[in-house]
C-alpha cells in the first residue's frame, strides 16, 4: 500500500515485513506507526516521529492513513495500544466504530 499526496509530497507506505506504516516527505522518513495484526485485531502499538519533524502533524497523518487502510481492508478491529493513537481516536469519534470493544 502506498498513498501519495501530490500537493504535500507525502507518501504513506505499509511495510508488512516490518509490521509498520511509514510516512515519507519528499523521500525522507518522517514518522512511523508500528502494529501487530492477528487477523482479527490490529493493535496500533507505537507512533513515532523523527524529532526534527515533530509538532507538524505527521503522527496524525500516519495514524489517519493507517486507520483508513485498516477500515478499507475490512474484517478487523483496531486496538489503540499507543497513547497517541488513543488520543487520535478521541479527536476523531467518527472512527470509534473501528475500535475493539473492551469488556468491563
Amino acid at each position: 500500500m502506498a498513498v501519495e499526496d501530490a500537493d504535500l509530497e507525502f507518501t504513506l507506505t505499509k511495510k508488512v515485513d516490518a509490521s509498520r506504516y511509514e510516512l515519507h516527505h519528499r523521500g525522507q522518513l518522517v514518522s512511523v506507526l508500528d502494529y501487530r495484526d492477528d487477523g482479527h485485531t490490529v493493535a496500533l502499538t507505537r507512533a513515532f516521529t523523527i524529532p526534527s519533524f515533530r509538532g507538524q502533524g505527521h503522527a496524525a497523518r500516519v495514524v489517519g492513513g493507517a486507520v483508513a487502510d485498516i477500515a478499507e481492508s475490512g474484517g478487523r478491529v483496531i486496538d489503540a495500544v499507543c497513547w497517541y493513537v488513543a488520543e487520535w481516536f478521541a479527536q476523531h469519534p467518527d472512527h470509534a466504530h473501528l475500535l475493539r470493544q473492551r469488556s468491563a
